[in-house]
């Protein structure tokens, strides 16, 4: 891994000695803390840049890249080389998403499955090894590398290189429930808290009281205290209680709690990550990265925009658990329209792989329309790391038929597909799921 960096930093300064860069990076948390990474290495490298965050890379985006600059993709590109090696430019990626077989030879690309080892890096924490690389002065960002990691969920397996790059970050870290953020009143965070999804508490607050009363956790005076401020007994009622509840593996949900000095003030790596991602779900991914960047005012409105990003979550939630689905055995397709943004359908199906709504294994697929498109994305339910399913190559043969471009891995995949394909994707799917329940 760490020789394939060392190759990918020579000939990154080979080929852009006196020129531009123009850095693309993906929306997500994991790209905007990449992105933010690059951005003060190169300010400090004093290389000239610019940057665009996309929602997905599509040909139409590729057809428009500046054709005089290096272009560097993070967190996006992998699954786009065909698209890529037409480019004139240069072309260097950091990703950790399934990528084609084959490197065109105008691309250099940095991502741990191309050594066939299964390190499970985020984008933000192989940018930030390429930063260090580069000068250890660039330490003082691996904070950032932390939030990506949180935000794509690699926190589980803390390898040899993920731990070096928490020490290099410098933060507190706790042992408890995963809930965040574990710096505000309790009954807050759990009336909010999505992943995981608390039956009878999220979304409710008379229900995260009883909650609370249930634990024996009792408010001081008129406010709870944080999570981060509990007792290990407290700590232990709370956590029995919320598991009784989701009726997962306590191992799923026990965990490192990371608390990172931000603007002066100690943070819950988890809530960060959220707010950044809720700011790029709700249009305004400029706004997460000026954060990250160390911006104050760009603070202030991403709070503003969190708050109301939670309270979408929490209707879509609720006109999930409303609404029908079509349903098989294994699978369910939950079918939005117009009824939850595209940008947040695949958060939604994450917060329901993580919860208990469905069983260990099965695949759940999402859809939401964007104008004359539909934004689909699938999860598998559950934390079972050697499930046989492998849904990029499914969503791939679906879409082989149907129309549509594609990315993502085995354990999280989506698509763009035609508004005009809707029956004919949903037919498919549910014809291809079929086979593929026959065969394991």
């Amino acid at each position: 891994m760490l020789a394939q960096i060392e190759d990918f930093i020579k000939k990154f300064f080979e080929k852009t000695q006196n020129k531009s860069l123009h850095i693309v990076s993906h929306f997500d948390t994991d790209g905007i803390t990449s992105a933010a990474i690059l951005a003060k290495t190169m300010q400090r490298l004093k290389k000239p840049f610019s940057i665009k965050i996309l929602k997905q890379l599509e040909e139409k985006n590729i057809k428009d890249f500046p054709e005089n600059k290096v272009l560097v993709l993070l967190d996006l590109g992998s699954n786009s080389l065909d698209y890529l090696k037409d480019l004139k430019n240069d072309v260097f990626i950091i990703d950790h998403h399934e990528p084609q077989e084959k490197i065109p030879e105008n691309i250099t690309i940095i991502n741990p499955l191309l050594l066939k080892q299964d390190y499970e890096l985020s984008t933000a924490e192989l940018t930030y090894l390429f930063s260090k690389f580069i000068s250890n002065e660039n330490k003082d960002l691996a904070y950032l590398a932390v939030i990506g990691m949180i935000g794509d969920i690699l926190d589980k397996n803390i390898n040899k290189i993920k731990n070096q790059i928490i020490t290099d970050a410098d933060i507190e870290t706790r042992k408890g429930i995963l809930l965040y953020p574990s710096t505000r009143p309790l009954n807050k965070t759990i009336e909010f808290s999505s992943r995981p999804f608390i039956p009878g508490a999220t979304g409710n607050p008379e229900g995260t009281i009883d909650l609370l009363r249930e634990a024996g956790i009792m408010p001081l005076t008129r406010t709870y205290k944080s999570l981060i401020d509990l007792t290990k007994q407290e700590m232990n009622l709370l956590s029995t209680a919320i598991l009784l509840r989701i009726h997962d593996k306590k191992e799923d949900y026990i965990g490192n709690i990371y608390l990172i000095k931000f603007f002066n003030k100690l943070e819950d790596a988890r809530e960060l990550s959220a707010i950044i991602n809720s700011c790029s779900r709700m249009g305004f991914s400029q706004i997460a990265l000026m954060m990250c960047l160390g911006n104050p005012m760009a603070r202030k409105q991403a709070e503003r925009i969190y708050a109301k990003y939670r309270q979408n979550i929490i209707s879509a939630l609720r006109y999930v658990d409303e609404n029908k689905k079509i349903e098989g055995r294994e699978y369910v397709i939950i079918n939005a329209g117009d009824n939850i943004k595209d940008t947040l359908i695949g958060t939604i199906a994450s917060i329901l792989s993580f919860s208990s709504v469905y069983k260990e294994g099965t695949i759940i697929i999402t859809m939401a329309y964007d104008e004359d498109k539909i934004k689909v994305s699938t999860r598998i339910a559950g934390r079972n790391p050697h499930s046989p399913r492998n849904l990029k190559k499914i969503i791939e043969e679906v879409i082989n038929i149907t129309g549509g471009e594609c990315g993502g891995h085995k354990k999280a995949a989506g698509c763009i597909i035609n508004k005009s394909k809707e029956q004919d994707f949903i037919n498919e799917i549910r014809r291809k799921l079929d086979i593929e329940l026959i065969k394991i």
